[in-house]
């Protein structure tokens, strides 16, 4: 029976790169230039360090930018409030990793309610749609690429 996955995934090695690559414009941009600033990246999550609040909207702009040319979907990044103290301001940025049970649940709804001849169960952080066409599930991809989740979906495993 034909198959396909619907995950959400992010390559974090990539992810690793833009944030090297930012720190990197950091470092020579002329309005950075003895400001402490700098991004630091640890699994699903950079954070963002500057003396100004303003100057965390431009390094995420700089952060936005690097992760679009890598190839990156921004939709990716749930960004956090920034954190004022005395005389530095935080940001967090967590990269989500897997489809969350809401957003799958939305999914799975959005197929059902698409009345084509699948089936779409969730299965832990990713939704497997199953059916007796090929044709039935490329309509399901071009459904759900119409709609926006708020977060980057792809579809691997399709097989036959």
């Amino acid at each position: 029976m034909p198959s396909f996955d619907i995950v959400s995934e992010v390559d974090l090695q990539e992810v690793r790169n833009a944030v090297d690559q930012a720190n990197r414009v950091i470092g020579t941009r002329f309005d950075f230039k003895g400001v402490d600033a700098s991004f630091a990246h640890q699994e699903n999550e950079i954070t963002l360090q500057a003396e100004q609040e303003f100057q965390l909207q431009q390094m995420l702009d700089i952060l936005r930018e690097k992760l679009a040319k890598r190839g990156v979907d921004v939709k990716a990044m749930d960004i956090k409030d920034p954190q004022t103290s005395l005389n530095a301001t935080r940001q967090q940025i967590l990269i989500q990793q897997g489809i969350e049970s809401d957003a799958a649940k939305k999914i799975v709804k959005e197929v059902k309610a698409a009345k084509l001849k699948v089936q779409a169960q969730i299965q832990g952080d990713q939704v497997r749609v199953t059916g007796k066409k090929r044709d039935d599930l490329q309509q399901v991809i071009a459904l759900l690429k119409e709609q926006d989740y708020g977060l980057p979906l792809q579809f691997k495993n399709f097989r036959d």
